[in-house]
Formats: structure tokens, sequence, C-alpha cells
């Protein structure tokens, strides 16, 4: 299966393509109407616009350093996955966008980096909680926010993840436990983003370990703007050996060349029958 993720409306119903994501929210903080027959993306805690407006609501570390776009590490501002108010937000966002179309897409799930968030709110949180273990109980807040969301989606649930497979890496970069979210998350999306993929096999490493890791359907997304046809198409077979599906990030057009040639390949290798 190969799909294509968008801000653009016009390319949702490209033939070539089996699946079409569609950006409803991203990171910017941006809204567009969700479109029927399109599965809806969401960046959930990642919001430039809402960390802009109200930075009490910005993750902090322990020395109170926030999550910042203008911070090293940082491609864009982070909400605390703790805060109630933005949390029923996002989850009535989720609700509106399953009533489009019953498939959506997770983005930017969990805490920022393994250092936040220590803001008041998640220590009390913490404090109250029945966890002595403070990766734990961050684990159970990113879980919990995954159950109340695939409860509102009457379809598949998708998530993005940090495209680091090792065991325990997830769980400790952003509360992410892999193993709790079997039953509640259908796929797994791996973007895998380079803008050559002069090399591939960092991609095949990423790829065949989270094929290990999760036992549920794992998709790979690579970045298509710019890319050389070549390079997309090397990647995208490498990627399609270990997932059960392959998007393409941002750039059409440049998908469906390297998927037309690639299907141009497979029949020209392919022979019917044999001498006599």
């Amino acid at each position: 299966m190969y799909g294509l993720i968008t801000r653009h409306a016009g390319e949702l119903d490209w033939d070539d393509f089996d699946r079409a994501f569609y950006e409803v929210k991203d990171a910017s903080g941006a809204q567009r109407e969700p479109v029927p027959d399109a599965v809806s993306a969401i960046s959930c805690f990642g919001d430039n616009a809402a960390a802009r407006d109200d930075p009490s609501l910005v993750p902090v570390d322990d020395e109170g350093d926030p999550a910042t776009a203008e911070r090293p590490y940082f491609d864009w501002s982070y909400v605390c996955p703790s805060r109630d108010a933005y949390r029923e937000g996002l989850l009535a966002l989720i609700e509106r966008c399953a009533g489009a179309s019953p498939d959506v897409r997770l983005d930017d799930v969990g805490f920022p980096r393994a250092e936040y968030c220590r803001c008041d709110v998640c220590e009390e949180r913490f404090g109250e909680s029945d966890h002595e273990e403070w990766g734990q109980w961050r684990a159970s807040v990113v879980t919990g926010f995954l159950e109340e969301a695939a409860g509102r989606v009457p379809g598949d649930l998708f998530l993005a993840v940090h495209p680091d497979p090792y065991p325990g890496h997830l769980h400790a970069r952003s509360g992410i436990d892999l193993e709790a979210l079997v039953d509640v998350v259908d796929e797994v999306v791996v973007p895998l983003y380079d803008t050559a993929y002069g090399t591939t096999y960092w991609l095949e490493a990423l790829a065949s370990g989270f094929a290990d890791r999760f036992p549920g359907r794992v998709a790979v997304e690579l970045y298509a703007v710019d890319v050389d046809v070549d390079a997309l198409v090397r990647a995208t077979a490498v990627a399609r050996e270990y997932a059960d599906a392959v998007y393409f990030g941002y750039d059409a057009s440049n998908a469906v060349a390297a998927l037309r040639r690639m299907r141009a390949e497979d029949r020209g290798g392919v022979t019917h029958g044999g001498p006599e």
C-alpha cells in the first residue's frame, strides 16, 4: 500500500495513492477543515500558536527551560500533555475529524524530550498518582490520552512516532509505551525523512527494527520534496520490504513519479510462461 500526506486538498483523490492523509492541524497550530474520504492528520502537542499565545502551557525541564522552537533540538514548540483544557480541545477536534472520515492520524503525541515536563501541574499530578517512577507516570499520561482518542475514532487510529525503535527509547523520550498500545493503535507510522536518500542502510535498520518491535501494522513515511526520483525509488524499495505501507510526505508529483517508475520496472521484470 502506498499513500500521501499533504496539506493540499486537491491531491487527496489522486489515483496513484491507496491512502491519503490530510493535515487538519499542523505543528504551526494552523487548522483546516477535515475532508471526507481522507485520513485527518492532527499534530497533537506540537503547537507553535498555542505556545505563543499562552506560554504557561509550554513544558519545562527541571531548570525551567521551555520546549520552544527557539531552543536547540526543537523544530517547533510544545504544549504539556497534562493540561486538561488543551487535551479536551484536541479530543473534540479528533471527534470532529472522525465525523468527517472514520480514520484519524495523530502526530507529535507525548512529551517533547526525556527531561520534560517538570511544570507545577506535572509535579502535582505525579505526586498524586500511584506511580513511584516518573517515567511510568509519564507513559500513563500518554497512553491515557491515546485511549481517550481511540474511543472517539470509529475507524483506524494511526500514530506517528519518533524514528527510534531501540527498546525503551520511545518510552524514555516521549512517554510512548509501544507494548501498551498494541490494542489501542491500529498502525504505527515511522517518518524516516531525508533530503537525498543517498544511502539506505540506516532506513533498513530503522524500518526492520520497528517491524520487530510492534506486532501491529507498521508504515514507513518518506520525504518526497525535491528528492531525486531514482533515490526515492531506492528508498521505497527498501521500506516496502519491512513495512505494511509506504507513505510520501508533501510532494505528490514527485511521489507519483517514483511510484510510476517502480511499477513500470516491476512490470518489466515479470515474464509470463517460458520457452516451449
